[in-house]
């Protein structure tokens, strides 16, 4: 049989990865915050396997669950048919969620949360009897994930442009990131004034816009958006998918400013990053407007094969006890070592800015004209014992909350150097 980098090159297709230059790491095995390649070579895993692993890879106690549900059952579907770890792991969602989200929806995928969000927002309008609000607000530069619905409100040039013509198109709001956000909430109020009744929802990412770069929003700029949307009566959704689950050093980014959304979207770090799993949680509110009897058709036609698949409910709600009982303290205790290793970066040469949202981090790179050098500095971490991922020209840190001191110094160390040797 052929080694498995030849074999990957025969029949795999990557998300996001240039097949022509790319050499595959095939990854064997994971221990604790550390990934395990065939050769045994060990990996500091400085992306938390793309933001969704939140207390180490084979985590005892997650492990566990698993298994014991496992010898249960693996899946039973969720339409029309209810089971233990899909219940108990929603009444935990709502216990720890934003005062007034009282309903979990499940689904598979981070796009797939958004655009639940999305056309829940919609049909509540046309049950409500307001059927011209049909339109969507969102962030410039704003990311939602990549199937069409989420796509339509998003606003990455470099990944959407080319389906432009299969979307839906949303208008834009200026990004607030980098500025004191007030004229992003200008715009937003005056869209609100002109439009806000052909407006669904406004749909956004809290404190941070992870795949724009770590671009991080101005304090206050969450809650105003929010007090804005309430005034016009517009629904919020705030997309959590990257923030949730103690990523920002709150179990909510949402938290920070006290805000409580018409809906909340959830995905990664749900599962402790061990199965895809998704949640959509919105308030009584709305939930009721689809209440009716069945010829009415007022139910949300929508749902997947895999919805709260009874594995990943399992390991999710081990998960959340998890997060509650040590992991997200021990992230507080990180955010700040991690500013310093930041403030430390910030002056080697090559090095524009860095930018920080709790346990979340984008190093800004100077631009080379004709030079991938986020993607070269991330391939010459590895030498040095770090698994990291760029954009473009932003070197990311998502580390897991499970991140221990010597893991931060290590952090640090493989990034500086390969920012050196890559501009020496």
């Amino acid at each position: 049989m052929a080694n498995l980098e030849q074999l990957d090159h025969e029949v795999m297709w990557h998300p996001f990865t240039q097949m022509a230059e790319w050499t595959p790491l095939v990854i064997a095995s994971g221990e604790g915050n550390y990934l395990i390649d065939r050769e045994g070579r060990r990996y500091l895993d400085g992306v938390s396997s793309l933001w969704c692993n939140l207390h180490g890879h084979r985590h005892p106690r997650l492990d566990r669950a698993l298994r014991d549900q496992l010898e249960r059952i693996a899946h039973a579907t969720f339409l029309g048919l209810s089971h233990e770890p899909g219940i108990r792991l929603g009444a935990a969602l709502v216990e720890v969620a934003p005062r007034g989200l009282s309903r979990v929806f499940y689904s598979d995928s981070g796009s797939t949360a958004v655009e639940i969000a999305l056309k829940q927002s919609f049909q509540y309008w046309q049950l409500r009897g307001q059927p011209a609000k049909q339109r969507f607000l969102r962030v410039g530069e704003a990311y939602h994930g990549d199937t069409l619905g989420a796509v339509g409100v998003g606003g990455i040039e470099l990944f959407h442009r080319i389906f432009g013509p299969l979307l839906v198109h949303s208008i834009a709001v200026p990004t607030p990131a980098g500025t004191d956000g007030d004229h992003a909430l200008a715009v937003l109020e005056q869209h609100l004034v002109e439009q806000g009744h052909s407006i669904a929802a406004f749909v956004m990412e809290p404190l941070v816009q992870g795949a724009a770069g770590m671009r991080v929003h101005p304090r206050g700029f969450l809650a105003r958006a929010a007090e804005l949307c309430r005034r016009h009566d517009v629904h919020l959704i705030v997309d959590e998918v990257a923030t949730g689950f103690g990523r920002t050093g709150a179990l909510f980014a949402c938290e920070h400013e006290g805000v409580s959304p018409d809906f909340l979207c959830l995905a990664k770090g749900i599962s402790g990053g061990y199965l895809p799993l998704a949640a959509t949680l919105a308030t009584e509110e709305i939930y009721t407007a689809f209440l009716g009897r069945r010829d009415e058709l007022k139910q949300f036609f929508h749902g997947h094969t895999y919805t709260a698949n009874p594995l990943a409910c399992a390991v999710g709600l081990e998960s959340l006890a998890v997060l509650r009982e040590s992991s997200l303290a021990n992230a507080r205790v990180q955010i700040p070592a991690m500013t310093a290793a930041l403030a430390r970066i910030a002056q080697f040469d090559g090095v524009e800015e860095t930018r920080q949202c709790g346990l979340m981090a984008g190093i800004q790179l100077r631009a080379q004209p004709g030079r991938a050098l986020g993607a070269e500095i991330c391939t010459r971490a590895r030498n040095h014992g770090v698994m990291l991922r760029p954009l473009g020209d932003v070197v990311v840190w998502v580390p897991p909350l499970s991140l221990r001191t010597e893991d931060m110094t290590l952090l640090e160390h493989a990034t500086g150097s390969a920012i050196r040797e890559s501009l020496a």
